[in-house]
């Protein structure tokens, strides 16, 4: 396993994937292939090793997603499998994402390709920060969850639709209720969830607020 403090060395193999843009206004849908991790208590550190925080932006780091399961597993990690070049959903078990509160985790997983997220449970945190991407991850049943992983490992090509709105997934004539919390499925639904964007839309009421607020009297926004 290696040792490297560096972002840019020591990467693990990877297929070639296609670059989906990342997450904008509301998200009702994702489709596509999925990448199954199994596993309960998979942590932040193991989706992004700690070495690539010291990393000054958070590009390429999709790279170095499960970095070093992958060079454990030596190209038969889920993530290296060439036909999950075009994986768009992960599949994982319970408390999915635990451990420290780091934004590199959901950010290495967005600029891998990952748009949605189903599981059985996710740590709190690491939800949060997936919602401030626009990634949805939806809860599933144990049950529900190993049928879908036993469903991809055996067709990775298996195309997958996850509808938001509804809160179904399907695949092959087949369908598996989720589970959202309305508030975290309405900022999705709504484009909400992108802080970003809202500020720039309100733009004009926030200099207005400014403006009238005595202690940001001599404030001049540029």
């Amino acid at each position: 396993m290696t040792t490297s403090t560096s972002p840019t060395s020591s990467r693990p193999s990877s297929p070639p994937r296609s670059h989906a843009a990342f997450p904008s206004g509301p998200i009702r849908s994702v489709q596509g292939q999925a990448a199954v991790i199994s596993g309960d208590d998979i942590d932040t550190d193991r989706i992004i090793p700690a070495r690539f925080l010291k990393c000054i932006s958070f590009e390429g780091l999709g790279e170095q997603a499960f970095a070093d399961d992958r060079l454990e597993l030596a190209g038969a990690h889920s993530l290296d499998r060439p036909e999950r070049r075009d994986a768009r959903i992960l599949f994982v078990n319970r408390n999915f994402g635990c451990g420290s509160s780091r934004e590199h985790a959901p950010q290495s997983l967005m600029r891998w390709g990952i748009r949605a997220v189903v599981g059985e449970s996710f740590a709190e945190i690491f939800f949060g920060n997936c919602l401030a991407l626009g990634i949805p991850c939806l809860q599933v049943s144990h049950d529900s969850l190993v049928d879908l992983q036993d469903l991809s490992t055996a067709d990775p090509a298996l195309d997958f639709q996850l509808d938001l709105v509804t809160a179904v997934l399907k695949a092959a004539d087949r369908h598996w209720p989720l589970e959202m919390a309305p508030g975290p499925r309405h900022l999705l639904l709504s484009g909400q969830w992108d802080a970003t964007s809202q500020l720039v839309a309100h733009d004009q009421e926030l200099r207005a607020t400014a403006a009238r607020l005595p202690y940001l009297v001599n404030f001049a926004p540029s």
